[in-house]
């Protein structure tokens, strides 16, 4: 899930990809003059993402919202103030460990500005680099919420699992007991905490279901969710197993028995729901069609097939984030002062970084399935979505 999540596939181990930024078509105005080192030496950008590996398919939804982005910020032109903005693309096939040596490799060479992030597990490890260096790092896809005012230097440009929950509160209605299915992972860790956040205490319990992250048989599992006999079961799932995980959890009964909520995946994975798809009450971070903008405009024109999807937002957000950081100057302090509340328009609408704690303010969704077509029921306004302050 993104509080939901599926499909990802590729294989291209851990190395590294240089590419000059993508000077796409795109809205945007020129850019005032970036200042820090040679002013005419390019301004580096290293994104460190899901290229392979179970999250491969976010990474390349992310890298190709990132592209799209940058194009719009910075008016076609790939340039900040007259210097190049020179991206370059690392895989840390969703492990930590990889993607700690890639961000020490390129914090090595100079660069003062990160990106990426498609797991929550791998954010949280690059993150305290970016404090220890002084690098700027914006997190993408990932969702814990420890990824929220971990430090000074760290950002975001998606939404967290709090966002999500709050997003699905409305569905509890007068229920009183509440169970979330998530995988043993720092992303269901961070579902469950949220959940007992927002919808524990005042008489609703809430129980958890901690699924091993490598399972592939979830018969077990659902026939666990199906005897405790919730009221509202919370799914949280990210990788290659959710068709297996949701036909279990359909054959057992669950999707029939009670209500059950998750997050709209990925457009790839809404097979993977089968029949039970229009059974689901979801809430999503995005999906073509929930917004109608000038920033969307621009994206669906820039990515293949003209289909917008869950994670391109993303990346399109992280790159205005970034453009507008570089203006300020290649120097990392400068640049979080320049974040620290900056408020923009986005393919999501209008996204506002918090000061105190680096929230990424934004609208969410709640939606509906039917086959191939998602349709939004309801907007959650940034300020109801809104995170506590970390």
């Amino acid at each position: 899930m993104s509080g939901s999540a599926t499909s990802r596939r590729a294989l291209l181990a851990g190395g590294l990809l240089t590419a000059v930024a993508v000077v796409a078509a795109g809205c945007g105005s020129p850019q005032d003059a970036a200042t820090g080192g040679d002013a005419s030496s390019p301004l580096n950008v290293g994104i460190v993402y899901s290229q392979s590996g179970p999250l491969a398919s976010y990474g390349q939804q992310y890298v190709d919202g990132f592209k799209a982005g940058l194009a719009y910020a910075t008016g076609g032109t790939g340039k900040v103030g007259g210097r190049e903005v020179n991206v370059t693309y690392a895989d840390d096939a969703g492990d930590p460990v990889k993607a700690v040596s890639a961000a020490k490799d390129l914090i090595g060479k100079g660069y003062k500005v990160l990106a990426g992030s498609t797991s929550s597990g791998v954010a949280l490890q690059v993150a305290p680099l970016a404090e220890t260096n002084k690098v700027l790092f914006v997190s993408g896809p990932a969702a814990a919420d420890g990824i929220t005012g971990v430090n000074r230097y760290t950002f975001r440009s998606g939404r967290q699992s709090f966002q999500d929950v709050q997003t699905a509160k409305a569905y509890l209605g007068d229920g009183r007991k509440v169970l979330v299915f998530a995988p043993d992972s720092a992303f269901g860790k961070s579902n469950v905490a949220a959940v007992k956040s927002v919808l524990g205490g005042n008489g609703v319990t809430v129980s958890d279901i901690a699924v091993p992250a490598t399972a592939t048989d979830f018969t077990p599992f659902a026939g666990q969710v199906k005897a405790a006999k919730p009221d509202l079961v919370f799914v949280a799932w990210a990788g290659s197993t959710a068709s297996a995980m949701w036909q279990a959890l359909d054959q057992q009964g669950v999707l029939s028995s009670t209500t059950v909520v998750t997050g709209l995946d990925i457009r790839a994975s809404w097979p993977a729901f089968g029949a039970g798809g229009a059974k689901l009450h979801l809430l999503a971070h995005y999906f073509d069609g929930a917004t109608d903008n000038a920033a969307q405009k621009a994206l669906a024109q820039a990515v293949p097939g003209g289909k917008t999807d869950l994670f391109h937002p993303d990346g399109f957000a992280a790159a205005q984030m970034i453009v507008h950081a570089l203006e300020a100057g290649y120097d990392a302090d400068k640049m979080v002062t320049a974040l620290e509340g900056y408020s923009f328009d986005s393919v999501k609408g209008q996204l506002t970084v918090r000061a105190e704690d680096h929230a990424l303010l934004q609208p969410m969704f709640q939606a509906k399935l039917s086959g191939d077509t998602a349709t939004p029921t309801a907007t959650i306004s940034a300020t109801d979505a809104a995170p506590p302050a970390a």
